[in-house]
């Protein structure tokens, strides 16, 4: 029940009140729940434009609830949070669509795997609007994750609030 009013709140907010990506100089700032297998929690990203298609930022998220393991461990702080490098290839303008949207594939390097993730933005005026991600591990650290490593190295999607600063 608390993952479905987190998400339906992050819903209301996003649809109360932002521009997709302009080029170099724009900055990208979001905000928003990440749901995956065993957990859910919040994650912000920030992305900072490079040309008029390219861009680079970074991740960090947070797991709020977390399944516990087969012994009744639960996780602690450290796997629980990861931090990304990230960088985007922004083709909104490739594809011809709406100034107010973009549609972002991107690479991600983090503290637990190299990655990929596939994202949009919608935005509603000059500087918010809604996100939606999703992004795979391509490659994880470790080359048997067992136990709480498998939270951050797994197929993970993220809704939220974008605001263009």
């Amino acid at each position: 029940m608390k993952k479905f009013i987190t998400l339906s709140l992050l819903l209301a907010v996003g649809f109360v009140n932002a521009q997709a990506f302009k080029g170099k100089g724009d900055v990208k700032f979001d905000v928003g729940t990440n749901i995956q297998n065993g957990g859910s929690g919040i994650g912000i990203s920030s992305d900072f434009g490079l040309g008029e298609n390219m861009s680079y930022g970074f991740v960090a998220s947070y797991l709020l609830s977390a399944s516990s393991d087969d012994l009744g461990n639960k996780p602690e702080f450290g796997d629980r949070i990861d931090a990304k490098f990230r960088f985007n290839a922004n083709l909104g303008n490739v594809f011809q669509l709406d100034k107010k949207m973009d549609i972002y594939p991107g690479l991600d390097l983090g503290l637990r795997n190299f990655g990929a993730h596939l994202g949009f933005r919608y935005f509603f005026t000059e500087g918010f609007g809604i996100f939606t991600e999703a992004g795979i591990p391509i490659a994880s650290y470790k080359t048997n994750p067992i136990g709480f490593d498998k939270l951050n190295n797994q197929f993970v999607f993220n809704i939220g609030a974008s605001f263009n600063l």
